[in-house]
């Protein structure tokens, strides 16, 4: 009983979503299957095209739910304005936000398993088509069923129920349904997509994953076409009335003769363009504000080079205000006009600038820091009127804005994922400099895991400035940092660390606050926190490798109870 009420904060909300979400794929899936499975104007097709006509259909349905869906959680500008709106509403719902990126590839994943079964059905459609013509002359008229399929087949004109009018191959018979061509072509683009989405391809080659992630409006556009011939037919209700399939499907030799006159076939109304109008529309929108954001100026006031391949870029933008921890996206006309990459905004809201801090680790980051000025060995870089113009679009909410929501928070940044705790940091003592206005957040806990030594030097002259800050104001007891170092040392360094054991200062990052070495024991950690702070609300926040994500997550449940709830949060971009 003790982790329910961590469960409830952290895992609740995303599952109820899940459950939703998988509840409304069921049931569109079985409520098709049964309708295309059952319905009298579909028996005459289900004699064509058994089992499969209801198997390509239910998984059709499936796909116009998730196409919708797919959309959303990406644009952005809707995500941030609503997360806004939802300021007022409890924590879980704006927790189920953060999740936007996993929901995104949930649905795809949807996608990609309901296009698999639509697509194999249909294969198998194609072929009882094309099998009616297979059937030799001396054995049409050998049972009942080849018969009503041979009659079914030379229904002509409008009113026919066999798109596919002559002896063809099933293969090239798909390329002469508008569905076929429109369908090879949709499924050829969600493969391209989906193969340079894993994170192989997306963390090394991030170029590859951003062009071919384009092929999206190659698939929205064939997929509002795909059912425009109407393809897929039943029998129209004047026709069941005239025209009783209990009787006449067993009497195929009364054909066109009363009281069996030739069936009336009509095409299935297509419904995936409405479907996906309001998210294509909302998505259209998305991309006008961004190509407004794009002609927007933005000056560079300053370009610092950081040990470590670590650059800082200082900005400002008319009309620009960021909150804590959020992020933007940045491109560089100069480098590519299609390329937008994000980072976390390093600097506060109450600064008269924004800033950025990039590692260079690709060939964008690289291809950046040169037009900069900054790859060079020297602290020199361009001065401001040689700088690229550089477009920023954003900024976009995240899960650390909510930090001032809660009394106690535990922010933890592993290498550079240290950064949004950077705009935090600096943010929370700009606050608490204003008496007039009392914060809810009373004590801050920040633990930075570095995996190497060099990781402390670009972060370091930020935390020694803000720490002679808080001793200078004597609010010391506002902000606990704790940095670790997992590796990288070796037995010189080691040696000296010890000799300078005694010292007042860190002989690594120059702080007071020593730096501890090896892993943090979160066990011990959590249950000091919630010793310390009963009954109260902690919000723990992250950013980092997924491994420690995940432990930190397990924590957040684990040491929930008696009280004390900690709401486990992780930056998402």
């Amino acid at each position: 009983m003790s982790r329910l009420s961590g469960l409830l904060a952290n895992e609740l909300p995303k599952y109820l979503v899940l459950l939703i979400w998988l509840g409304l794929n069921v049931f569109l899936f079985v409520y098709y299957y049964l309708f295309y499975d059952t319905r009298p104007e579909f028996f005459y097709t289900r004699i064509l095209l058994g089992p499969a006509l209801a198997l390509a259909r239910a998984p059709a349905a499936c796909l116009n739910l998730n196409c919708m869906l797919v959309l959303l959680p990406i644009c952005r500008n809707l995500l941030s304005r609503f997360r806004r709106a939802c300021m007022c509403c409890p924590r879980r719902v704006r927790v189920v936000l953060d999740k936007n990126i996993k929901f995104h590839r949930l649905c795809a994943y949807m996608i990609v398993l309901m296009t698999l079964i639509h697509y194999y059905a249909h294969c198998f459609n194609v072929d009882f088509f094309t099998s009616v013509y297979r059937v030799p002359l001396n054995s049409r008229n050998t049972t009942t069923v080849s018969k009503l399929r041979w009659r079914l087949t030379q229904i002509g004109g409008n009113n026919y129920l066999n798109p596919i009018r002559s002896d063809v191959w099933s293969v090239g018979a798909v390329f002469l349904l508008t569905g076929g061509w429109t369908g090879v072509i949709i499924t050829l683009s969600l493969f391209f997509m989906v193969t340079s989405s894993v994170e192989l391809i997306r963390r090394s080659y991030f170029e590859v994953f951003w062009y071919t992630h384009h092929l999206f409006v190659v698939f929205y556009g064939f997929l509002v076409v795909h059912g425009i011939s109407r393809q897929v037919r039943g029998q129209t209700p004047a026709s069941l009335q005239n025209h009783n399939v209990t009787f006449c499907s067993q009497h195929p030799d009364l054909w066109p003769n009363p009281p069996c006159p030739l069936p009336v076939f009509q095409g299935s109304e297509p419904m995936t363009w409405k479907w996906v109008i309001a998210p294509m529309i909302l998505y259209v929108i998305e991309r006008i504000i961004r190509f407004v954001r794009f002609t927007q100026h933005v000056e560079i006031l300053k370009v610092i080079k950081h040990p470590s391949r670590v650059v800082e870029i200082q900005m400002r933008k008319s009309g620009f205000f960021a909150e804590v921890g959020q992020y933007v996206f940045i491109m560089c006309p100069k480098l590519s006009n299609l390329e937008w990459h994000p980072f976390t905004l390093t600097s506060a809201p109450e600064e008269n600038y924004c800033s950025v801090h990039i590692r260079i680790v690709g060939g964008w980051t690289s291809d950046l820091s040169k037009a900069l000025g900054a790859d060079g060995e020297g602290p020199e870089v361009l001065p401001s009127w040689k700088m690229p113009r550089i477009a920023v679009d954003g900024p976009f909410g995240t899960a650390s804005e909510d930090v001032f929501t809660y009394p106690v928070a535990i922010c933890v940044g592993s290498g550079i994922g240290v950064t949004p705790f950077a705009s935090l940091l600096k943010s929370v003592w700009y606050k608490n400099l204003n008496p007039e206005k009392e914060l809810a957040l009373k004590k801050v806990y920040f633990f930075w895991i570095c995996p190497e030594v060099h990781a402390f030097e670009w972060f370091g002259d930020m935390l020694t400035h803000l720490e002679q800050q808080l001793i200078e104001t004597g609010q010391q007891n506002l902000i606990e940092y704790n940095i670790y170092l997992t590796r990288g040392w070796d037995a010189k360094q080691a040696k000296t660390i010890m000799v300078h054991e005694e010292d007042e200062r860190d002989v690594i990052t120059g702080l007071e606050q020593k730096t501890n070495y090896g892993r943090p024991n979160w066990d011990d950690i959590f249950m000091k926190v919630a010793q310390t702070h009963p009954s109260t609300h902690v919000g723990v926040f992250f950013c980092g490798v997924a491994a420690l994500s995940h432990e930190l997550h397990r924590m957040s449940n684990k040491h929930s109870g008696n009280g004390v709830v900690f709401h486990y949060n992780k930056e998402n971009f």
